[in-house]
Parts: C-alpha cells; structure tokens; sequence
C-alpha cells in the first residue's frame, strides 16, 4: 500500500517514468485500468510533467500574453512548469495545499493542507472508497516536512487537527456576563464538524514568537443555520499543535490530543475545545451568512504580513444576498488586519476590498516575489468554450502598488460575471478528463514564513508556484465515486516580467 505522499520523483519527465515509479505501488488488479486513465489524463490533455532541473517546454503555439500592474507587467502563457504533486488513494483526499518555507535558509519546506477525517481501522485493512455525504462532514488539516529540492512532491504526512467545532454552549454564556458583542453566538456542537481551509503564518518571529499561527474554519450551527468560523492553531515545529480555547481569564493554549479528539482531561470538566476567533470588538469571526454544502468559500482566503502588519485577505457572501437562492449569492472581498495573532482579539472589524464577485469565486492574495505589490490569484474560466461550456483556469493579476484601492481597481472578470470568464488566466494543462473539462479547484500556492510569494529554489527565476485539485482527473485506479476522495492535486508556476523587457 502506497504511504501518504507518493508522488512523481525528481527528474520524472515521461509517462515511462511515471509507470515505473508509481505503477507498482498499486493493487496489482488494478495496474491495468491504472495505466490506462493516467496515460489518457497526461496525454491527452498535454500535461508536461516539470524536471527539477529546468522547466518544460512549451507545448503548441504560444497562446500569448497579458498585461497586468496596470500595463507595467505582462505574463505569458505557456512554457511554465506543472506536474503532479500527489495522487491520494481511494480513502484520502487532499485540497488547498500551502507549501510553506519557516525560515529562511533553513533548507527544508512544510506542506501543510486539507484532508480527510481519520478513521479508526485495523492494522493491514484495506483502503475502502470513501465520499463525503453530509455537509457537516469534517475534514482533517495534515502536514509534513520535506528538502527544498522536493517541493514538486507531496511529502509524507500525519494528520494533525481534527473535531475541532465543539463550541462549549457556556461560551456564548461567559461572553454575554463579560458584555462581549457576539452577532450570532454560536449553540452547542457535536463533534466531528472539523477543520478546513487552513491558512499557516509565522508569529512575530522579529519579537522573539517561535510558533507559527494556523487559521482554519470549522462549521458550527447558530440560530440561523450553519456557518463557518474562524478557529486558531499554533505550532513550533509543525507535529504538536495547540487549539486557541477560552476559559473566563480569556484566551489560552490547549493541546491537541489525538487520541482524545482534542480535549484536554483536566479536573475542569468544562474545559472547552477551540472557541471562534475574535476581532478588536469581541465579536466572533463568523461568515455573514448561514449556508450549506462543501463548496463554500465563506472566510476562505489568505494571510500575508507586510511591514509587520497581518492581513488577512478572504471571501465572504455580501450580507445584502444573505435571502437569495445560493446559486445568487455575490460574494465581496474582505480584509482584516492586526498586529499580533496570538493576542487575545487578533483582528480588526472587517473591511470591504472588492464587490461583487462570482459566489463560486475562490480567492488568495499576497505580496510579490521581489516586488511593493499584491498578487491576487483567482478561480475564472478562459474566455473561450468547448462544447461541454466554459474551460476553467486560474487568473493571476497583480497590483501597481500595495495600496488597497489598486486590489479594489482590477477588472476580475468580463461580463457577464456569474460565468467568470476572464482574459487573464495562465493557461493551465494538466489534469482534466481527456476531453477538455478540467477542474481548477482550491488552488493554493508556496509561500515564505509571512504568507508571501516563495518559489522553490530550483526555480528562481519563476514568480510563483500555485497548487490546485483537479476533480475531473482520474486517479490511478480511474474511480469516479467521489469528486473529492481519490482525485490528485497538481502544482504549476508562472513567471512576469516588465514589459519594457520583451
């Protein structure tokens, strides 16, 4: 049985290699079928599996370039570098993969992303098909650490945090006796609704903080329906974590114990698991409106730190759409800011960026690689269509300056909105299902230790490194019981360049 992480090795530049290398990893009654739905995915769809030693070349025709910073960048589609960067077993998936460097120089990388909830199995049992049923079902938030050289393969991991929205009901209790403002307290949960979308950031690291922050949302019922929450997590070395939790002296540190679904025993009964976030007036960090589903990006986005300031960038349905159908609902693009993310109210009220976007919209924003800009990558579809409807993508734009009008003043997309088509994506290859339809979901990217723009060091010359799920991609037994469970994630980059230069 394949352990987490395997992957295309380094210098794995055919579809021979790929055989080799991973083929006799799998069940043997299933080799066959295997060889046929990954050399179907690579070939057709013209996927080019990146060397470590230099980027692939381009394939077909240049499809051109665009220009961004308001004219004074351009990016050119075709010739970057993507492959595979891990293909979960049947019983695994894995979405929104950050790849993080802690420290500078430090010649190691985490990858740190969204799994599945663990399962209590036997020793030697067989890895079943999963799916994901309920929208309360949970989820996992797994690292794992891994040479800079590597960072084209999913290192192996261990699940970290899980069951984490056991919000204690005295918490909205202690807050009203302490004139907390909470817009909606959260009720009682049961376990299991657990941790998504995490969000990894260094502490203030120049004032002597050693842990980094982990920021991920869990789902919690409140009067109104379920909404997402923001929780918080710190580390010092990336395999013990402890849960931001509340007690009546405010907020303190808990262990998270795997074997006790992350509560801690202690003569206090009451001890709560991970209490929501707050900002700088007491309220809890909770999307604006309820929902349903797994394909909400309520408070999903991004942290980045400049000039020792936190920003964190996310998404969140306008309050004025909170009565429409969810297939209306617009969402804006919010920020919030603070100084240090291991106080006791680490963030600012919320401030409006950009509106309206596409409610599908997925969005992550950070500084540039060697630049005073803002990068913001985006989910879109390409401009043109195949006979199955729009071709998804992502789009990459940047900043003039790193003043936040310059974010508000990008064209996101063409009209009409809702189909999210837009001239500049980067023109991505790998992955789909042979015919064309490729899915481009919760992209991520590689980041230094304050959330900004890093590439790997055997690609200097590339301004980013971007991550995605690809739904539509076979797995290597082919299934297609889940669009989630099984389906490989994929890595690519993209490089810039002034425009005076071409």
């Amino acid at each position: 049985m394949p352990r987490r992480g395997t992957a295309l090795p380094r210098g794995a530049a055919t579809l021979a290699d790929i055989r080799t290398v991973t083929l006799p990893l799998l069940a043997p009654i299933r080799r066959v079928a295997a060889r046929r739905a990954l050399a179907k995915s690579l070939l057709t769809t013209g996927c080019v599996v990146g060397s470590l030693a230099a980027p692939a070349a381009a394939q077909g025709p240049d499809p051109g370039c665009y220009s961004t910073a308001g004219g004074a960048l351009e990016i050119c589609r075709g010739g970057e570098a993507e492959g595979v960067l891990f293909v979960p077993r049947p019983c695994e998936s894995a979405a929104n993969v950050q790849i993080l460097r802690p420290a500078e120089g430090g010649g190691r990388l985490q990858a740190i992303y969204q799994a599945e909830t663990p399962q209590r199995t036997r020793r030697g049992e067989a890895c079943a098909p999963r799916r994901a049923e309920s929208p309360l079902d949970g989820g996992a938030v797994r690292s794992g650490s891994m040479p800079e050289q590597l960072a084209t393969t999913l290192p192996p991991t261990e699940a970290r945090l899980w069951e984490l929205a056991r919000v204690a009901e005295h918490r909205g209790r202690r807050s009203r006796s302490r004139r907390v403002r909470e817009p909606e307290a959260p009720e009682a949960v049961q376990e299991g609704i657990a941790a998504r979308h995490p969000m990894v950031v260094a502490g203030r690291d120049w004032s002597g903080d050693v842990y980094s922050y982990v920021f991920l949302l869990t789902t919690v019922p409140t009067p109104s329906g379920n909404r997402h929450a923001l929780m918080q997590a710190r580390t010092a070395d990336f395999e013990r974590f402890d849960i931001r939790s509340t007690d009546d002296d405010g907020a303190l540190w808990v262990p998270f114990n795997p074997e006790g679904g992350g509560r801690r025993r202690s003569r206090r009964a009451s001890n709560p698991a991970p209490s929501p976030v707050l900002d700088e007036t007491g309220a809890a960090i909770v999307g604006n409106c309820p929902g349903t589903g797994f394909d909400r990006n309520d408070l999903v986005g991004s942290i980045s730190v400049v000039d020792q300031v936190y920003h964190y960038f996310y998404t969140d349905v306008l309050p004025s759409d909170c009565a429409k159908p969810a297939a209306e609902r617009r969402l804006g693009l919010y920020l919030r800011t603070g100084k240090d993310p291991a106080a006791d109210r680490p963030w600012s009220s919320a401030r409006l960026v950009a509106e309206p976007l596409p409610g599908e919209a997925l969005v992550r924003v950070a500084k540039a690689k060697g630049m005073d800009r803002w990068v913001v990558a985006y989910s879109c579809n390409r401009p043109s269509n195949t006979m199955d409807g729009p071709v998804a993508d992502l789009c990459v734009q940047y900043t003039p300056d790193l003043a936040l009008g310059s974010i508000a003043g990008l064209k996101w997309y063409a009209d009409p909105m809702a189909i999210m088509r837009s001239p500049n994506y980067l023109g991505l290859r790998s992955g789909g299902d042979g015919t064309g339809r490729f899915s481009r979901a919760q992209h991520f990217w590689m980041t230094d230790r304050y959330g900004n723009l890093a590439t790997p060091t055997n690609y200097p010359g590339k301004a980013g490194f971007v991550t995605w799920l690809d739904r539509r991609a076979p797995g290597f037994s082919g299934q297609t019981e889940s669009s989630v469970f099984g389906r490989p994630i994929y890595w690519g980059t993209w490089s810039v360049r002034p425009v005076e230069a071409r």
